[in-house]
């Protein structure tokens, strides 16, 4: 039986790589989808029930639109045992159409059901930069020396290129310490 950890490592592994079939791994067949996006920097439907409407929208159009994609759970994974579990998180991908930058942050916050997968995951997305195709090689050679997918934003922040354009993320990053579990 997956535990918590397990179902958030597959959620990570099934998006950034565009492998669907691991969303079951992830996600109980009626699991709830909640986005919330702060930005216009990107797009997302507002909400999804049922795996595959969810496999559908984080996998398999988030896939056809993005590559290079790399997320972090910004915290120490959650114990076995956990029902609820929150952190921020880090992504950067280029945008297969023309080679942009995308680098973004929020918080995942997810409830797990008695089979350890996801029932219920709200992803909150606060910030969104787009940066020019030439930022691509020096921002994957960052992303890609991080622990994945736990990685402290400490760590995250030691290494970031010196883009300008990447002030805000530092920032969030620099402030994004632990959440308090929610019962």
């Amino acid at each position: 039986m997956p535990n918590p950890s397990d179902a958030v490592t597959s959620y990570l592994l099934a998006k950034d790589g565009n492998r669907p079939f691991l969303m079951k791994r992830a996600f109980a067949e009626d699991a709830e989808l909640d986005m919330v996006v702060k930005t216009d920097a990107i797009s997302f439907p507002s909400s999804a029930k049922g795996i595959a409407a969810i496999e559908d929208i984080l996998v398999r159009r988030f896939g056809a639109d993005y590559e290079n994609v790399f997320t972090f759970c910004l915290a120490e994974a959650p114990a076995a045992a956990s029902v609820n579990f929150s952190c921020h998180w880090l992504v950067g991908m280029s945008v297969k159409a023309n080679g942009q930058l995308r680098v973004g942050c929020g918080r995942y916050d997810w409830r797990f059901g008695s089979q350890g997968r996801v029932e219920k995951l709200v992803i909150t997305i606060d910030l969104m930069k787009v940066l020019p195709p030439d930022t691509v090689p020096v921002s994957m050679d960052w992303l890609s020396a991080l622990p994945y997918p736990w990685c402290s934003p400490e760590r995250a922040l030691r290494h970031a290129p010196a883009f300008e354009q990447l002030s805000d993320i530092k920032a969030y990053l620099t402030q994004a310490g632990p959440i308090a579990p929610t019962p």
